[in-house]
């Protein structure tokens, strides 16, 4: 999730936004500074796993990230006078590191270490992390972001640098940060760890990827009737253009590499870098076929001597032997999930190229990304621009919209449904254009109400836009824009709902865990009162599902911390949602995660149920409980549990959204210790899942047997 903290008058208390996922209500939270603050103390319950969700633990345990940037620190700080300043402290690792270092060199009393952590829960975690190894006198905390430093008030006087980066290097606000600090918090040529970035990229040909992006060809191979993006409007549903972060390791085997990698832009971060900039790279294809998108990954130098590196390159760029890429030390990188890579997808049905063809390729960065345009021989852009009637959403919708197998079965559900009726009125429950479009093109006499509360008037305009392709009018359809608890009878002029439908799917949820989407459940009990006794209501209920999986990759970045690089951090653990190696009984949080990127996977059982979501009754809590035996052997690090979403009565229609399909995250809940079974000894697992409509929460417990 994203973070934002903002400060009140009193300096010691910030409030955190939360979601409560099954209403879309926004809740504050009070963070208090004074909460928890002796080293022994838990935090607050409500801010136990705030942080479960960010990628500090997997930071963390990436060994061989720890180890990259301790020996730089060493070799940075070699004066014992030397004033550091580590720019987003996260748990204090690095400035810890700085700290040990300068007394290494007899800095201790001369040099000195600065730390700013703007994030008031994290800088509550650094504070006790400091305090745990009694360093909480050798580092200066700030719980303020960089730019509100002042040398003179809080720094003494400027100083050398350290780290903030993710997946797409610049979208932690790494350049402003950097100016700002050139100018006013820094020495005139610093020494920095890292000392650059260099981003690299590749042109892939990928049916997934193509699939991803492509929505109106695929579309048309569907042939159903039904236009997202009809002729003349292939844009006007489509993926940002932006970077998208992405495992992109697994799909190594359906991805045929139409270029050697290319350097796309260097980053020196101890010169102040540019707000903007323009690349023209010139890169010759090695086969012919057709660019659906450029891969991109980065490789840090972490020190000024060129001997220390850090690459987050796909594997199969590591495993070749391009002699410009620099080795990492051991090369032997581990899984990790803190940095993806980034895919660009082209728009379209791709840029179709020759084997030894030249292409001009046109990079640009801003403040916060980089994208690119593939130039034709005149040096124009083959892409065209985006109109305001455009919708954007996440690749994965894209592929699910664009989907032949899921197309026919709402199709088919839906005209079952109004075969049997005619509704007078409709209701779509959640942000789906494809249903609004489908039920108001297939019912011309039927009222549609639209609640679309998250794509609000944007779905009004384009519904506007595909009303004429579809053989529907915009007369009857009507989008409120509104969360479900604002709907009136008003809205209904006094007649009752006689279908209630939706994919489930709620615009900006899409990264949280799959039973988030009962919030369509939530508003099916909303409407209780304004349902017709016949009302047809789909789905018509949810299936929660589960497999026993092996699952060692994820299971090691999300195992508990205890010592890293000769620090303590136990007392992270709670705070960061750790999941392995727990004390005692306690059990980590269950996660989102696309299980198909999560390293190596295998399914250890057959699927199981374990229970029921009935959507004819209002939302009441649920129990249930399952058995679970061992097909394969292997070791259990955890489950994998989702939703099926059964659309009709006769249970004939279901869509999954389990692991094997790659459109949805599913939840992951990790066991603290990993068990060894083997269908040999008859082993099992029983499985118990209890779900509180208050908080919108399924929790699990599990014992082996």
């Amino acid at each position: 999730g994203r973070r934002m903290a903002f400060s009140a008058a009193a300096p010691s208390r910030a409030f955190q936004l939360r979601l409560n996922p099954l209403t879309g209500d926004s809740e504050w939270l009070v963070v208090d500074e004074a909460e928890g603050e002796d080293v022994g103390a838990a935090p607050p319950q409500t801010q136990r796993q705030l942080l479960a969700a960010t990628s500090y633990l997997d930071m963390l345990n990436d060994a061989a990230r720890n180890r990259a940037y301790r020996r730089a620190i060493d070799a940075a700080v070699s004066d014992p006078s030397a004033r550091v300043l580590d720019i987003g402290a996260g748990t204090g690792l690095l400035s810890m590191m700085s700290a040990r270092a300068l007394e290494a060199v007899g800095g201790e009393g001369r040099g000195s270490v600065s730390a700013c952590e703007s994030y008031l829960p994290m800088g509550k975690l650094t504070r006790r992390v400091l305090r745990a190894n009694g360093m909480e006198n050798k580092v200066k905390l700030f719980h303020k972001r960089s730019d509100e430093l002042e040398v003179g008030v809080e720094l003494d006087s400027p100083a050398d640098v350290s780290e903030i980066l993710d997946s797409e290097l610049l979208g932690e606000g790494l350049i402003p940060t950097l100016q700002q600090a050139h100018d006013s918090l820094l020495v005139k040529n610093p020494k920095t760890v890292p000392y650059r970035a260099t981003t690299y990229g590749q042109l892939v040909e990928s049916p997934f990827l193509w699939k991803m992006h492509d929505l109106h060809s695929n579309e048309a191979n569907a042939a159903d009737g039904v236009w997202l993006t009809p002729d003349g409007m292939e844009n006007i549903v489509s993926v940002k253009l932006q970077q998208h972060a992405m495992q992109c390791d697994p799909l190594e085997d359906e991805i045929r590499l139409l270029s050697e990698p290319f350097k796309v832009f260097e980053f020196d971060f101890s010169e102040r870098p540019e707000s903007q900039r323009e690349n023209k790279i010139t890169i010759k294809t090695t086969g012919d076929g057709c660019v659906h998108a450029i891969i991109s990954w980065w490789v840090l130098q972490l020190d000024s001597a060129g001997s220390i590196f850090y690459s987050t390159a796909p594997k199969w760029v590591r495993q070749s032997s391009i002699k410009d890429l620099p080795r990492c030390a051991d090369d032997t990188k581990d899984w990790c999930d803190h940095w993806k890579h980034c895919v660009w997808f082209t728009q379209g049905r791709g840029a179709p190229v020759m084997k030894d063809q030249t292409l001009s390729l046109r990079a640009s960065h801003n403040l916060t990304s980089i994208s690119y345009q593939l130039l034709n021989p005149n040096d124009e852009a083959c892409n065209g621009n985006l109109k305001a009637d455009h919708l954007t959403l996440l690749p994965e919708r894209i592929a699910l919209y664009g989907d032949i197998y899921w197309r026919s079965a709402l199709i088919t559900a839906i005209k079952n449904a109004l075969s049997d009726r005619s509704p007078q009125t409709c209701i779509v429950a959640d942000d789906s254009i494809f249903l609004a479009l489908l039920v108001s093109s297939l019912s011309p006499s039927s009222k549609v109400i639209a609640m679309f509360p998250g794509l609000r008037d944007k779905g009004a305009t384009y519904l506007q836009a595909v009303a004429k392709a579809n053989n529907f009018s915009m007369d009857q359809i009507q989008v409120i824009g509104k969360r479900a608890a604002s709907l009136s009878t008003d809205d209904l002029e006094h007649k009752k709902i006689n279908l209630l439908v939706g994919e489930p799917f709620y615009c900006g949820s899409e990264g949280m865990l799959p039973w988030q989407n009962l919030r369509f459940w939530n508003a099916r009990t909303l409407f209780h009162s304004m349902l017709s006794e016949d009302a047809l209501i789909m789905p018509c209920k949810g299936v929660l599902k589960l497999c026993a999986m092996s699952l060692p990759d994820l299971w090691k970045s999300r195992r508990s911390l205890k010592d890293v690089e000769g620090f303590d951090h136990l007392v992270v653990n709670e705070t960061l949602g750790a999941c392995g190696d727990l004390p005692g009984e306690q059990q980590g949080p269950c996660l989102p995660y696309y299980v198909w990127q999560c390293g190596y996977t295998k399914k250890l059982s057959k699927v199981y149920s374990v229970m029921d979501f009935n959507f004819s009754e209002p939302i009441h809590s649920c129990f249930g409980k399952t058995k679970i035996e061992f097909a394969d052997a292997g070791t259990c690090h955890g489950f994998a549990v989702w939703i099926d979403w059964v659309l009709d009565e006769k249970n004939s229609i279901v869509i999954s959204t389990g692991p094997d399909t790659r459109y949805w995250k599913q939840g992951v809940q990790l066991l603290s210790k990993p068990v060894e079974v083997n269908p040999a000894d008859d082993p099992a697992a029983l499985v118990e899942a209890s779900f509180d409509p208050a908080s919108g929460d399924i929790t699990f417990s599990s014992s082996f047997s």
